[in-house]
């Protein structure tokens, strides 16, 4: 009898035109995945049973569907559904701000899928309108407003290259609420009750990196007892993502300007965190680069 372990896994990665769908298949291909681009959704279940009979030759699938497979968005449960009877699938949507995407169009001269004769800001409305549901069941949503293709591509190797040694790949994120909430996190801790180095002259110019200014947020009442606290709120949360195969989490934690006390805190949660079991833990300071 088949097991959940044995299963083929397989990924669906759709999302938003210009997103950047074939920079994640060109990751996947290198992480080893067999990747098939631009499938027509109708051949998703043929393509399973095909691929399952190669047996562990194949055992990692990964379909990219973009908006050009209508009927697939409008069955897209009823597909998915009768998917996850014979193989792990999970699926990843990729969108970015519409003022990126428009960009990302008007740079490589092509006109959006659902354009017609209307603007491409008009196609991208449209391609939101209908993927709305989809998103919402997605199981990893990734915002590539802020990155290029080098740092998508990063993104989805850190994502899926730890995936073989965890059951749930963490990413601790710091970031500046003056600088707007991230869009793909599950989770978001907010540090400003602490003291802010930056009016502190000798610690303005550093950041959370830096010894002096982390030892500065470290003293500071209340700092040490949130960071057990959280992360033993967390341990229950990640061990519950495990059994539920939810397979990567982003936790947000937030100061004014995403380069002080984000920084030393989010760092220092990772560190009490990174040895729950079944957990890989990566550290992202978003806006730790801006004036």
């Amino acid at each position: 009898m088949s097991t959940e372990n044995d299963r083929q896994e397989m990924l669906i990665v759709t999302g938003m035109s210009g997103a950047g769908r074939s920079t994640v298949a060109n990751a996947l291909e290198d992480l080893g995945w067999y990747v098939v681009d631009n499938l027509p959704p109708q051949m998703l279940r043929p393509l399973v049973e095909l691929v399952g009979r190669a047996g562990t030759s194949l055992p990692k699938i990964a379909a990219v569907v973009d908006i050009r497979g209508r009927d697939f968005f409008s069955d897209f449960q009823e597909i998915l559904h009768a998917l996850r009877k014979t193989s792990q699938v999970r699926v990843i949507f990729l969108e970015a701000r519409d003022d990126v995407l428009v960009r990302r169009f008007e740079s490589v001269r092509r006109p959006h899928p659902l354009q017609r004769d209307g603007t491409i800001l008009d196609g991208i409305s449209a391609e939101r309108t209908k993927l709305s549901a989809v998103r919402e069941s997605c199981d990893l949503v990734i915002d590539t407003s802020d990155l290029n293709i080098h740092q998508l591509a990063t993104s989805i190797s850190d994502r899926f290259a730890a995936e073989d040694a965890a059951g749930v790949h963490v990413t601790l994120m710091s970031f500046g609420f003056k600088y707007g909430l991230p869009t793909d996190v599950d989770m978001v801790a907010d540090v400003r009750f602490l003291p802010n180095p930056f009016w502190v002259p000798e610690l303005r110019t550093h950041n959370g990196q830096d010894a002096e200014v982390r030892d500065f947020v470290l003293s500071q009442t209340g700092a040490r007892d949130f960071i057990r606290h959280y992360a033993a709120a967390l341990e229950p949360v990640l061990a519950g993502y495990q059994r539920e195969n939810k397979r990567h989490a982003t936790i947000a934690v937030g100061c004014t300007g995403g380069k002080h006390r984000s920084v030393a805190m989010a760092a220092e949660i990772a560190a009490l965190i990174k040895d729950f079991p079944g957990v890989a833990i990566s550290v992202k300071n978003r806006d730790l680069g801006r004036e």
